[in-house]
């Protein structure tokens, strides 16, 4: 079978289990896939084929028809930003280079193995994780499958592209403020950012922004299902939980919810003297997943939200403060990327005092945009504002101009990082062959529900996905 890679995972698993295909021959088939595709996408920074085979052999002997796990020999990757032992850790960055090779594994790559995954290597991020475009000067750009001159997104963007390739099923990454949204939208793919306090691998408390959650990148709502439900289980050693709905995920998915009321905006809570706006082919996506979503059945009603527009000084306090807490070699410094020089010089001279006062308004953004929300099962906003930009479009040199050119083309995601809420990026339409998404944004701990309703919205939408050409 040459198109493995076409394959829905539970199908890809039953097939392991049958013995219809054997673990190593699949493994084999990916790496032949990065082989012959990925120096023209640069999604994988770092390839470990052989021991990728050595680990098929182990999960070979494990596969059975009864209770193998349902990732038991299925390929995927880590994120650049996740340490796994043996392998290397760039973190997107020249001060990375020449770094020693990671003696343990981060929580993210223990569940990859813990859940029978093969890990055949590291996917390609934007400096340690701060930008939405993955075109680090440690790596080299990740180029768009869709169209090599445009960007993967970013900050998983070499997940996003890999997926979108066919170079991986299925692709773990993080998101502090729509690093797997912004992506997935760019890719055509579907993107999930958990609820906070969910994923035992990464509750969002590690750090005191509790922003940052791990997710999952994958082709279809069903894919996504399937993997995480694999991701929430384990213990929570934290006390701040989220809930979670008695429904499994799959279960969702198959019987999705009726009748929900579903509120739209276009809002955003960035100043209006940013200029920033709904572009008009994100607004036409937007239309399109309305109708669709009352072709399903569901109540959709405009959300009259009126976002607090102090957020902006403080969520960039809060996201420079995380970039001054990456720990830099300090004969490294000045092979920082000028956009996170620029965060680490604005949190280091960042005040406790000033900190704790940007956390204390956005816990109290957190709560108006629940409460905002809380007549609604889910929110829908536009994806990213506008197709995937090209390559370079993003000012290298001028931070500020660069920050703000994220926020123009992502001004709906980071507050759902900030609120703690569930999202889901969700392929819609192209434009100029190129992916066009909305967000769905759940309640605290509603990740089943959303599923549900993304499925309805893209078997509403059978067009709204497609194979980048040259990639089949």
């Amino acid at each position: 079978m040459s198109d493995w890679h076409r394959a829905p995972l539970n199908e890809l698993h039953a097939s392991l289990c049958r013995g219809d295909i054997a673990v190593a021959d699949l493994v084999r088939h990916y790496l032949d896939r990065i082989t012959q595709h990925n120096s023209s996408i640069n999604a994988l920074v770092h390839v470990a084929g052989d021991c990728a085979l050595e680990q098929a052999e182990r999960a070979q002997q494990s596969i059975s028809a009864e209770g193998t796990p349902p990732l038991t020999g299925i390929p995927s990757a880590d994120k650049d930003l996740v340490a796994r032992a043996g392998m290397p850790t760039g973190y997107g960055s020249l001060t990375s280079k020449g770094l020693p090779v990671a003696t343990a594994s981060d929580p993210m790559a223990l569940w990859l193995d813990q859940v029978g995954a093969i890990s055949v290597g590291k996917t390609a991020t934007s400096e340690f994780g701060m930008s939405a475009s993955t075109e680090s000067l440690a790596t080299g750009e990740t180029r768009n499958p869709h169209d090599l001159t445009r960007s993967a997104g970013g900050s998983s963007g070499g997940a996003a592209a890999a997926v979108a390739a066919g170079l991986l099923p299925f692709a773990p990454g993080s998101d502090g403020g729509g690093s797997i949204r912004i992506p997935a939208l760019a890719c055509g793919l579907v993107g999930w950012k958990p609820s906070r306090g969910l994923i035992p691998a990464g509750s969002g408390w590690e750090s005191i922004t509790a922003l940052v959650v791990p997710g999952l990148i994958t082709r279809s709502v069903i894919d996504l299902a399937y993997v995480a439900e694999q991701l929430i289980h384990g213990d929570l050693h934290w006390s701040t939980q989220a809930p979670r709905e008695a429904r499994t995920f799959s279960r969702a998915v198959e019987s999705p919810a009726r009748g929900l009321t579903i509120g739209v905006t276009t809002a955003m809570p960035w100043p209006a003297s940013w200029g920033v706006g709904p572009d008009a082919e994100a607004v036409r996506a937007l239309d399109i997943a309305q109708q669709a979503l009352v072709d399903a059945g569901h109540s959709v009603r405009e959300l009259p939200w009126q976002p607090d527009q102090s957020y902006a000084e403080n969520f960039l306090t809060v996201w420079a403060a995380s970039a001054a807490s990456v720990a830099v070699p300090a004969a490294r410094e000045d092979s920082l990327e000028p956009l996170t020089r620029f965060l680490r010089k604005r949190g280091q001279s960042t005040s406790v005092v000033d900190l704790a006062g940007a956390v204390a308004a956005l816990r109290l953004f957190e709560r108006s945009t629940i409460e905002a929300f809380s007549g609604c099962d889910v929110v829908m906003t536009p994806g990213l504002n506008g197709p995937a930009p090209a390559l370079g479009w993003l000012d290298p040199l001028d931070p500020e101009r660069n920050f703000r050119q994220q926020v123009e083309l992502t001004p709906w995601t980071s507050f759902v990082n900030v609120a703690g809420l569930p999202a889901l990026a969700v392929p819609v339409t192209y434009a100029h062959d190129l992916p066009l998404g909305v967000q769905l944004i759940g309640r605290p701990g509603g990740d089943g529900t959303l599923m549900g309703a993304a499925q309805q919205l893209v078997e509403q939408l059978p067009e709204a996905q497609k194979w980048p050409q040259g990639f089949d």
